[in-house]
């Protein structure tokens, strides 16, 4: 284990224990479905601003056209467009990033192009080969003239040495430490439970990066037999985006409110909004959940998203610890027909959560619902596709943890182009999974049910 940097043993330790005692939050009720019908015709924003009525309706035709059932494309469209909050952003470029070698290759090519700055937010960035690259890019960027951002989880990062942020600091790197394990480092209200899990990178306010990745070595090899790990390390499974266009600056803007809110140093004066040009063809939508919010907007999405399903929803995610009314969601889905996939991992790097969410899997399975387990990776995405035309990826788990005490980050596509793309990461990762059945899993030993139910009564902590 690596030192902390910490020197308080004593206050590091009670803060630990604080983190599993917090209190236990609940999931609001939602209303089942949200796809409701618009009272005006959907709108969408552009790299100029709002559009006109005409002008959305035909993109939307556009899009349309390369559909086989554009009534499913219009019902997961209102489905978007009911739900307030950021807009539905249009002409963007959208690239699928599989695994931390791609991820990297993009993000350092990306900020060795930077001009202007670099704002990162990352909920784990580790003292490792990986993390002192970013860091030597960082401050070589820094002091070419750009200004670097940079916002870093307190628990993420407890292992990472504060010796560590000390040559960004002196560069001239803006670092600001998210919620404090240590109080007496708080600059606000002392909040022990609230975690920034988000993994975000926005360069010029041109071109951004979202998904699952965080700064660490562990994803220095890919899953699929491309760069196999050293001797004794296993791949890691993940998935992340590079988009560009205009909904680059909701992303931005998101970066800017959470430094205002942990009361960040003030920030040097750069074109964080330069005037967005068009990039592609993508209709995307960035949103960012807290928990100061009234309710968890990526929930809201997703969980409407399934409940509007008409052929197939595809989940693959880390840690799936789900509340009552996803398992209802998916379980009433199967039941209007339609095809229910969760891919899953079958090696983790929680114990607890990988047997809290093990404890789902007989009443998943008796209901219909198809479970894989990834094989020969850790699996760390966390992605969905439902439709084949509504699509997300971001740092969102299908835990407790995640709607409840994080402050998350996902982008949601809306079209078939991006849907085939997603289709075929689920198909490619099937391939190198297991089905799990019930009547295998039924006969799983009694040990393994005893440590399921216990921590299944830590599920909403974990």
């Amino acid at each position: 284990m690596k030192k902390t940097g910490y020197s308080n043993t004593a206050n590091l330790a009670t803060a630990l224990s604080l983190l599993l005692l917090a209190g236990c939050s609940s999931i609001p009720v939602m209303v089942p479905d949200m796809a409701l019908q618009p009272a005006q015709p959907v709108k969408l924003e552009g790299a100029q601003g709002p559009l006109t009525t005409a002008q959305s309706k035909e993109i939307l035709a556009r899009l349309e056209k390369h559909g086989d059932d554009t009534n499913i494309f219009d019902k997961h469209l209102a489905l978007e467009a009911e739900i307030v909050g950021s807009p539905l952003v249009v002409s963007n470029q959208v690239e699928l990033l599989i695994d931390g070698p791609t991820t990297y290759a993009a993000m350092f090519e990306a900020i060795e192009n930077a001009r202007d700055h670099i704002n990162m937010e990352t909920f784990i960035i580790e003292d490792d080969e990986i993390g002192q690259r970013f860091a030597e890019l960082l401050i070589r960027k820094q002091k070419s003239g750009v200004q670097v951002n940079l916002i870093y989880d307190s628990v993420g990062s407890l292992f990472t040495p504060r010796e560590f942020f000390v040559p960004l600091k002196e560069s001239g790197v803006n670092v600001l430490e998210f919620n404090p394990v240590n109080p007496l480092m708080a600059r606000k209200g002392w909040q022990v439970n609230r975690r920034d899990h988000r993994k975000l990178l926005i360069v010029d306010g041109q071109v951004a990066f979202v998904g699952g990745i965080n700064i660490s070595s562990v994803y220095s090899s890919g899953s699929f037999g491309k760069a196999r790990p050293a001797k004794g390390k296993q791949p890691w499974r993940d998935t992340h985006l590079r988009i560009s266009g205009p909904v680059v600056r909701e992303f931005q803007e998101l970066f800017l409110a959470t430094w205002g809110e942990q009361e960040g140093d003030l920030l040097a004066l750069r074109d964080y909004f330069p005037d967005p040009t068009i990039q592609g063809t993508e209709v995307v939508r960035a949103i960012g959940s807290s928990p100061d919010q009234p309710y968890n907007q990526i929930y809201v999405t997703l969980l409407s998203a399934i409940n509007s399903a008409e052929s197939q929803v595809l989940l693959t995610n880390a840690y799936f610890v789900p509340d009552p009314q996803l398992l209802a969601a998916l379980k009433e889905a199967v039941q209007r027909g339609v095809d229910v996939r969760l891919l899953l991992p079958s090696k983790t790097d929680s114990v607890m959560v990988f047997y809290a969410s093990r404890s789902y899997y007989d009443e998943l399975l008796s209901a219909g619902v198809k479970i894989y387990e990834r094989q020969d990776a850790l699996l760390h995405a966390k992605t969905a596709l439902v439709d084949g035309v509504w699509s997300t990826i971001g740092s969102t788990n299908l835990d407790w943890r995640s709607f409840t005490n994080n402050h998350e980050i996902n982008a949601v596509m809306l079209g078939q182009a991006f849907g085939a793309q997603m289709q075929a990461m689920f198909e490619a990762d099937l391939k190198s999974s297991k089905q799990i059945t019930l009547e295998q899993w039924r006969k799983r030993s009694i040990a393994t049910r005893i440590k399921e139910r216990a921590a299944r009564l830590w599920a909403r902590m974990l």
